[in-house]
């Protein structure tokens, strides 16, 4: 789980945009750019190469 502090302050690190974060997934997820970026060990993965892309079904979840 994230500190909500953590969250607060984290952005996309491509549209520097706002991030949710899906604890089922352990992801912080950016909708404009439909990229999801993993959480592992309670720490941020904010590297592109890391993210994975959302699709189109997945990002009207959120």
């Amino acid at each position: 789980m994230l500190d909500q502090k953590l969250l607060s302050i984290l952005a996309c690190p491509v549209c520097k945009g706002d991030l949710l974060y899906d604890k089922t997934k352990s992801e912080l997820i950016c909708l404009p750019d439909a990229l999801a970026f993993p959480v592992r060990d309670g720490v941020p993965v904010m590297l592109t190469n890391d993210a994975r892309e959302i699709n189109l079904e997945e990002r009207e979840t959120y």
